[in-house]
């Protein structure tokens, strides 16, 4: 049973800022303890029943999982670190929070106030270092302070388009008592995380979709943070609409929903790219035509008329010059614009997608999942796990080929099912990222998809998982290069592999270290037993898969060059 709030109880800022977070409905911790951040750790100490801290063993390691818990879970993620290097060892992670939307509440230890702006050990202007990725740093100075920033980074971080806030806390702050009530924030001024969306731009947008021919709809990670993954089906279903997704938004429509027709960009299915340039109104629903996606702009669906659904001011008009935007959560405005289409069919136009589909399907997705080659393909493992795991799993990945991969043959059925790092493309993510969405969803399965190289930039974490006893599945995809380079260098740097081939350890050896079940696997005979084995195993357990070396990653379109510019082969 939740505790009341307590009145004119004398506690210290410490112990303040844990009951804030119960208030929060925090029942997990991602942290590594120093200095400047003790006092709240020892408070810590007679919360362990309330809450759960996961020790990590490099800060990194502790935002990326907290990634992974608010991506899995929904909820935001906490993580607590000391000052100086504890603090910056978080910024890479709270940059790729920010491109991609998660919610997370940093709270870093800090010098006590009398000694700020002297360089005293340990200290770190990490408000200064924090902001340009931030959706809010705060320092708090004084033990008064802590419950109302407490709720004001809650507030923030998950409302509206969410995002990461740190909190710099110093110490004095931590030691100093105060009276404890908590009230959490509702509304600040100024700040309005979800606009309302303007009656005729909704009839504007709906009078389009009734119009069109041949209507395409672009799906990204706006639905899953909306929670508006039915409304989407309902709002494609009437009006038959086919729907391709972004990378992030992978797991919004189940893998066999029949108006779903795969994955935009770079590495994305040839019909989308294509057809993106010869519908006649383009619907962009929770995604903000991410380089990756679009190409080169001055080629991007000229020919289309333009909707943008988004709950972000900031992404209308910023890349693609829109015909209308639809403002506001997606849950909201997709039945808005809904309750106004007519019912549709456009069935020449949806097979027209199936027609490019099987282009593809057989130069490129049916040599890769079906390799007939003498090495194991990347692809192939993956759809091994993806039929083994019946689309149930939450995919994790690094990046890399083995994240266009995990993504292109991976199945989903249920939203919040595909977790990796977009926008910023952070190779050391996969692992503590599946670590912390296993914690956020311990009743799922979660496979991380890792390539040799990504792998051993937070290896550390084995620990993690050793002293935690985190149960996930991790799958090596051991290229024995930095695969996604090494292609870019083939296709584009006349197969100068500058740098790019990869010396690596016993990785089996050195998971069993960690007490972590692993095997290693060369032979494609193999490779359906080795996958049974780890599924069925009450534990972590790494899967080493020695693939190809030189495995290509098709479709490509070229950086810069025209979504229509499709590679299928070499």
């Amino acid at each position: 049973m939740k505790k009341k709030r307590e009145k004119n109880v004398s506690i210290s800022g410490s112990e303040t800022l844990l009951k804030s977070l119960l208030e929060e409905g925090v029942d997990t911790i991602f942290g590594y303890p120093g200095g400047a951040i003790m006092p709240v750790f020892d408070a810590l100490y007679d919360y362990r029943k309330e809450l759960n801290h996961i020790l990590v063993r490099h800060e990194q390691g502790a935002i990326h999982a907290a990634q992974g818990y608010a991506r899995a879970s929904g909820k935001a993620g906490v993580v607590f670190v000391t000052s100086g290097p504890g603090a910056t060892n978080t910024i890479t992670g709270i940059a790729d929070a920010m491109i991609d939307s998660t919610p997370l509440v940093v709270i870093s230890g800090q010098v006590v106030s009398s000694l700020l702006g002297t360089d005293a050990f340990q200290e770190i202007d990490i408000v200064g270092i924090s902001q340009p990725v931030t959706k809010w740093s705060y320092q708090i100075r004084k033990v008064d302070n802590v419950s109302w920033a407490v709720a004001q980074a809650f507030h923030i971080a998950t409302t509206g388009r969410p995002g990461p806030v740190v909190l710099d806390f110093t110490k004095d702050a931590q030691l100093a008592t105060t009276n404890y009530y908590y009230q959490k924030c509702h509304s600040i001024r100024s700040y309005i995380p979800s606009p309302k969306a303007n009656p005729e731009n909704v009839r504007q947008a709906a009078e389009l979709i009734n119009a069109a021919k041949r209507p395409f709809a672009l799906v990204g990670q706006g639905v899953e943070l909306g929670n508006a993954e039915n409304e989407l089906r309902s709002f494609i279903e009437k009006a038959q609409i086919p729907a391709a997704w972004t990378l992030l938004g992978a797991s919004v429509l189940p893998s066999e929903h029949p108006l779903n027709k795969g994955m935009l960009g770079m590495h994305g299915n040839l019909a989308p790219n294509l057809k993106t340039n010869e519908c006649d109104v383009l619907i962009a629903i929770g995604m903000r035509f991410d380089d990756r996606v679009t190409g080169n702009l001055n080629e991007y669906a000229r020919q289309a008329k333009i909707i943008h659904f988004d709950i972000d001011p900031s992404e209308i008009n910023k890349n693609v010059s829109v015909n209308v935007h639809v403002l506001g959560n997606v849950k909201t405005t997709l039945p808005a614009v809904e309750s106004l289409l007519k019912t549709a069919k456009h069935e020449k136009w949806i097979e027209s997608f199936d027609i490019v589909n099987q282009e593809e399907y057989d130069k490129v997705i049916e040599p890769e999942i079906y390799c007939n080659r003498e090495a194991i393909s990347m692809g192939e493992v993956v759809r091994t796990v993806a039929d083994a795991t019946n689309g149930d799993a939450i995919i994790v990945t690094d990046v890399g080929q083995n994240q266009m991969m995990g993504a292109r043959y991976s199945k989903w059925k249920s939203p919040r099912s595909f977790i990796s790092s977009g926008g910023l493309g952070t190779m050391g993510f996969g692992l503590p990222a599946a670590i912390g969405a296993k914690i956020g969803m311990p009743s799922r399965t979660v496979c991380l998809f890792c390539g040799d190289g990504g792998m051993q930039m937070c290896i550390q974490e084995l620990g993690t998982i050793m002293q935690s006893k985190v149960k996930i599945k991790i799958i090596i995809l051991n290229n024995k290069y930095l695969g996604m380079v090494r292609q870019w260098q083939e296709m584009f740097h006349n197969k100068r592999y500058s740098e790019t081939p990869m010396l690596n350890p016993d990785f089996v050896k050195l998971a069993e270290s960690y007490r972590i079940k692993a095997r290693k696997v060369s032979k494609r005979d193999d490779l359906e037993d080795a996958v049974k084995e780890m599924l069925a195993h009450n534990g972590s357990y790494l899967l080493e898969v020695d693939v190809e070396k030189k495995g290509m990653v098709f479709p490509m379109t070229p950086a810069g060059t025209s979504v229509t510019n499709v590679i299928l082969e070499k």
